[in-house]
């Protein structure tokens, strides 16, 4: 029979892949309304949202990552702008028992897939705090997101690999 820890996982030094969440933390917020009180009332047609993602990852020893999730979006354009907002999420992650050619994929496809559900609630937190409905952010497909980065990019650092 095997020990479990508290979190109902075995032992982290046995020889399965481990993906841990050692800490999470908002690094950068920012939310902006700067047409208010102007752009809190009715309006004629809905907003043009725009919203882009970007996820970077840095070693920090042999099996910890930082692994930052930055979400940057608007409603609206120009002087008709209702919001803006600037996120960026991070978390620091241990990888044990996986293979070195799949670190890279992993710290950049399995870690923002769990750093997006609090990411999400923040952005609409913050939106639904600036005065206007919620704002939740559709799901992101982040491997398909690395495939784009991959095959429009250099291979992956050494580091990462």
């Amino acid at each position: 029979m095997a020990e479990q820890n508290g979190n109902g996982q075995g032992n982290p030094g046995q020889g399965g892949p481990q993906l841990n969440a050692l800490a999470q933390y908002i690094k950068d917020l920012s939310f902006e309304n700067p047409n208010a009180p102007n752009s809190l009332g009715p309006q004629e047609n809905g907003p043009n949202i725009a919203i882009q993602v970007n996820v970077n990852a840095k070693q920090l020893s042999e099996t910890d990552f930082e692994v930052s999730l930055s979400l940057e979006g608007s409603a609206g354009e120009g002087a008709g702008t209702l919001f803006k907002f600037e996120l960026d999420y991070a978390g620091v992650f241990r990888v044990a028992g996986i293979p070195n050619d799949q670190v890279h994929p992993v710290v950049m496809i399995e870690c923002p897939r769990l750093l997006f559900p609090f990411a999400r609630q923040i952005v609409a937190d913050s939106v639904r705090n600036g005065g206007f409905p919620p704002l939740y952010i559709d799901p992101i497909d982040f491997a398909g997101l690395y495939r784009q980065r991959m095959s429009e990019a250099s291979p992956p650092p050494a580091n990462m690999a």
